[in-house]
C-alpha cells in the first residue's frame, strides 16, 4: 500500500483514465521519480476489450525508448516499410519507403534496423504490456472499477500535485473544471473491421483518398488487416448493416482492383468523427491529457500518436520537477504553453487534408495532381512529410 500523498517525500500525481494514454502518463510519472495513483471506472478486463489497431509514428518510439518500454511493445507491433499514399479520384499514387526516412530514423536501440516507416499493435496486446508494466511497478497504485469521484471522497488527506485528466474526448474531469471546447462534427463515420486480404504486402500500409473520405490499411501480421474507413454517416450505418457477404463486395468496390478481401475476421463497428479541442489545456493543478484534450479526425493516423505526444512532454516536465529545476505549482501551465503549437499545426494539417481530399471539385483537382505529382518526383519532399508525421510539429 503506496502511503498517503502528505505523508510522503515524493511527489505525487493522479491520472483518471486507464486507457492507453493514461497507462502511459502513469508510467512516464513514475519513471520520472513521482509516485502515482492510476484511476478508471472500468476494470483491467474490460479496458483490455477491444480489437482495434493503433498506428504508431517515430515520435511514440523515441518516447517508448525512454521510458523502456520498446523491446516489449515492439514485440506487439507489425512494422510497415511501405506506405502507399493513393488519390482515387485523380489515380495518381505516390510511395513512401524506408529510403524516405529522415538520416537515424533506420537505427533501433536493441537490434539490427528494421526501416520501419512506422508501426501497428492492436489494442489488447498494447494494453496488456502497459498494464503489466504498471501492476508491476511499485510507484504506481491501481484503482481499477473505481470512478475518480470515488477515489477522491475516499482520500483522507488528498494533496496531490499534480491531477491528470485523460479520461477521453466526454471527459468528466473536464466538465468538472467547466472548461469548454471548440468542436466540429465531420458529415463523416469512421468505420473499423479486420479483414483478410490478398495483394497487399506484409508490411505494407494505405491511405487511401476518396471522395466520400479518407481509407486507410494498415498491416496486422500475415494476411490480416485493419482498415478504418471514413465516409458519410448513413453510409457507413449501411455498411454496418450488411452481412458479411455483401460487406466484402462493397469493400472490394471501394479498394484498388488488385487489393481483394476474402474474409471479414471482424464486425464493422462505426463511430462519429469529429474535430475537438478544449478552450484550456490546465487548471489549478490540473492538466488535460489526450482526448480530454483534443481529438482529430484519424487521416493520417495522428490520434494516439499525437496523444502521447502529450505524455512526451508531461514526462520531460515531470523529470525537472522531480529534479527541483521546475516548481510543480508552474508545471501545468508550462505544459499548456509547450503543447499548443503541436496541437493547433496537427489538428489544422489534418482537417485542411480532410477537406482538400474528400470531394471532387473541379477546381481542386489540379491542386490534389500537382501536389502528388511533386511528393513523387522530389525525395526531399517525401522525407519532410514522413518527418511531419512521425514527429508533428512539436
Amino acid at each position: 500500500m503506496i502511503p498517503p500523498p502528505s505523508s510522503s517525500p515524493y511527489l505525487w500525481a493522479r491520472v483518471n483514465g486507464a486507457g492507453p494514454t493514461g497507462a502511459l502518463a502513469a508510467l512516464a510519472l513514475a519513471d520520472a521519480g513521482w509516485r502515482v495513483t492510476l484511476v478508471d471506472p472500468l476494470d483491467r478486463s474490460q479496458l483490455l476489450q477491444s480489437s482495434r489497431g493503433y498506428a504508431f509514428t517515430h515520435s511514440s518510439q523515441l518516447l517508448l525508448i525512454r521510458l523502456g518500454l520498446w523491446p516489449e511493445l515492439r514485440a506487439v507491433m507489425v512494422p510497415f516499410t511501405n506506405l502507399e499514399l493513393a488519390d482515387l479520384a485523380i489515380a495518381r499514387q505516390v510511395s513512401f519507403g524506408s529510403t524516405d526516412l529522415a538520416p537515424g530514423r533506420h537505427k533501433t536501440p536493441d537490434g539490427p534496423p528494421d526501416g520501419a516507416v512506422g508501426w501497428i499493435a492492436a489494442h489488447r496486446p498494447l494494453m496488456t504490456v502497459l498494464h503489466d508494466r504498471l501492476a508491476a511497478n511499485p510507484a504506481v497504485a491501481l484503482r481499477l472499477g473505481t470512478t475518480a469521484a470515488t477515489a477522491a471522497a475516499s482520500e483522507q488527506e488528498p494533496s496531490w500535485d499534480l491531477l491528470v485528466a485523460a479520461d477521453g474526448a466526454l471527459s468528466p474531469s473536464r466538465e468538472a473544471l467547466g472548461i469548454g471546447v471548440w468542436q466540429h462534427s465531420y458529415r463523416q463515420n469512421c468505420l473499423t473491421t479486420q479483414v483478410e486480404l490478398r495483394g497487399c504486402g506484409e508490411h505494407q500500409a494505405w491511405e487511401l483518398f476518396r471522395p466520400e473520405g479518407p481509407f486507410a490499411v494498415l498491416p496486422l501480421g500475415g494476411r490480416r488487416f485493419q482498415l478504418v474507413w471514413s465516409a458519410p454517416q448513413a453510409r457507413c450505418r449501411q455498411l454496418e448493416s450488411l452481412p458479411d457477404v455483401s460487406f466484402l463486395d462493397a469493400l472490394a468496390g471501394a479498394l484498388p482492383a488488385h487489393l481483394q478481401p476474402d474474409a471479414l475476421v471482424e464486425q464493422p463497428r462505426a463511430f462519429p468523427v469529429q474535430l475537438l479541442l478544449a478552450r484550456r489545456l490546465h487548471r489549478g493543478r490540473t492538466i488535460l491529457l489526450g482526448e480530454s484534450g483534443h481529438r482529430c479526425h484519424p487521416v493520417g493516423g495522428q490520434g494516439l500518436n499525437l496523444c502521447w505526444r502529450d505524455v512526451a512532454v508531461l514526462h520531460r516536465l515531470a523529470l525537472r520537477a522531480a529534479a527541483g529545476r521546475l516548481p510543480v505549482q508552474r508545471l501545468p501551465a508550462a505544459y499548456g504553453r509547450r503543447r499548443w503549437p503541436d496541437l493547433l499545426l496537427t489538428l489544422a494539417a489534418t482537417d485542411l487534408l480532410v477537406r482538400l481530399f474528400s470531394n471532387r471539385q473541379p477546381l481542386l483537382l489540379p491542386l490534389r495532381h500537382l501536389a502528388l505529382l511533386s511528393l513523387a518526383r522530389f525525395a526531399p519532399l517525401r522525407r519532410l512529410s514522413l518527418t511531419l508525421m512521425g514527429d508533428g510539429f512539436s
